[in-house]
Formats: C-alpha cells, sequence, structure tokens
C-alpha cells in the first residue's frame, strides 16, 4: 500500500528574520525595498509583495502594519507571483492537475501592472484590496518587524478505520522533517497523541504513541494497522494530496489556527 505524501512547503525560517531587504540599507538592499508593493484590505490588514528579480527570489508577507509574518510560498516551479498556498480554501475551477500540481489549493494576491488596483483571491472569493501608495508603503516596511511563518509541520499520511476514525500523521518542515506527530480520532474530535519512538527504514514508519503502535508500509502488498496490545486494527490509506480541504477544515487539527495567510481574517 502506498501512502500518499502531503503537499511539500518551503523550509521553515529561523525565529526571526531581518526585513527582505537585509539590515543595513546597501545599493541592491535599497533596490528592494523600493520595488516592494503593499496592498490593504481597510481592515488593519497589509499584504507585501517582495517581486522576483535577479537578485531576489521574491517574498510575501501579511500583517498589521506593526509585524508582518512571512507567508509559506506554493513550492511549485510554474508558481506565479503572489501565489501561496491555502488548503482551507478550495476552488473547484483551478487546474487540478497543471505539470503535476493541484492549484484548487492555492491562492493569490495579484497586483495590476499599473499597481492601481489589487485583488486577493481565497479559493472561490475576490476581495479588492487597496494599493498603498508607495511612500506610506516604504515607511511602513522600514518600521515593522518580521517573523517567520507558523506552520511547523505538514501532514503526511492519513488513514481511516472502518468505523470512520482517522489517523493523521504530521511531519515537520525542513530541518524539522524528521519529527513527527500523530493525531486520531472522529472527524471534528482528533487528539494529538503522545509520541515515544519512531521507526523509519526503507519499508515504512512505525509510531508508538502511548494510545498504540501505528505501522505504515511502503510495500504495495502490506497493509497499514493500528497496533493496540498485539491487537490489530487494519487501516485504509486516504491520499492526502486528495483530501487538503476535508484535513484542513474538518478533521479538526486545524480548527482556529493562523496559517500567516492573507486568508487568515477571510
Amino acid at each position: 500500500m502506498v501512502i500518499a505524501l502531503g503537499l511539500v512547503l518551503a523550509p521553515q525560517a529561523a525565529l526571526a528574520l531581518d526585513p527582505p531587504w537585509g539590515k543595513e540599507q546597501k545599493l541592491r538592499e535599497r533596490m528592494v525595498l523600493e520595488s516592494a508593493r503593499v496592498c490593504a484590505d481597510g481592515k488593519g490588514h497589509y499584504t507585501v509583495i517582495v517581486p522576483h528579480t535577479p537578485e531576489h527570489d521574491g517574498e510575501l508577507y501579511y500583517g498589521d502594519g506593526k509585524t508582518f509574518t512571512q507567508v509559506a510560498p506554493v513550492g511549485y516551479p510554474d508558481s506565479r507571483e503572489g501565489m501561496f498556498f491555502e488548503p482551507r480554501f478550495f476552488n473547484p475551477k483551478a487546474n487540478d492537475n497543471f505539470r503535476g500540481m493541484d492549484y484548487r489549493v492555492v491562492s493569490y494576491l495579484r497586483l495590476s501592472e499599473d499597481a492601481k488596483t489589487c485583488t486577493l483571491s481565497c479559493g472561490e472569493k475576490s476581495l479588492p484590496q487597496q494599493p498603498v501608495p508607495a511612500d506610506q508603503a516604504k515607511e511602513l516596511l522600514r518600521k515593522a518587524a518580521y517573523q517567520p511563518s507558523p506552520v511547523k509541520f505538514q501532514p503526511y499520511a492519513l488513514l481511516r478505520d472502518d468505523k470512520g476514525t482517522y489517523y493523521l500523521v504530521e511531519r515537520g518542515i525542513g530541518a524539522d522533517n524528521k519529527s513527527f506527530r500523530i493525531f486520531t480520532g472522529q472527524r471534528g474530535q482528533v487528539k494529538q497523541q503522545k509520541m515515544l519512538n519512531v521507526v523509519t527504514d526503507s519499508q515504512g514508519e512505525i509510531f508508538s504513541t502511548q494510545g498504540g503502535d501505528l505501522r505504515l508500509v511502503v510495500d504495495r502488498e502490506e497493509p497499514s494497522f493500528w497496533v493496540v496490545k498485539s491487537k490489530r486494527q487494519k487501516l485504509r490509506a486516504v491520499p492526502v494530496g486528495e483530501n487538503l480541504p476535508f484535513i484542513y477544515n474538518e478533521l479538526g487539527v486545524y480548527t482556529g489556527a493562523r496559517l500567516g495567510t492573507p486568508c487568515d481574517d477571510v
């Protein structure tokens, strides 16, 4: 049985971030600051687009004007400026397989070429924003503090038994990719299990918790099991990539959580 993997996000940043143009206002860094654009929703929320340049990869930040949080990028090789991963807002009209990538869980902030109009799209919702004048935006960005994305884990595998109990495995992002978390329970009521041990090799993973041992195998001919006192409960693998809106909106793990995106306050 093949265990589906979750969408890979960008590596987690450090505990604190320098502004995207650096501490010192050197010529190149000033050019990045000059090119950054800010859009506001009129309710005290701002989104910052640092465009792609030969010297800079481009970034997206979201915040209240005093503190900006780095928005985790999509991670797709063909993603465009202003796009970000947003599994809570599903767009069924978007391409579900563009060069192997699912754009139904991608939202974006679109700024017109003349910087006179700005639109935030969260799934099917389209919300007008107000571009902040360049001089005001520059002053806002200079005074603000910056912090990394709050997203530290991503869905790694989802399983279900024949009674409707779900088993979600999360994996740490970037340097923390050897960290795992297990959540079990009925839809909307899953609870985190205390992890005791993790065994991982070419045959799969065994996660030992206080509530049982969850065995995940990659071999197509073997099923996954939830083992409690030597009693095996057979589990069915549920593809993560096809169920991201369900995982983020209905399972209960992420209920009320902020992902640090412009859709947090929609």
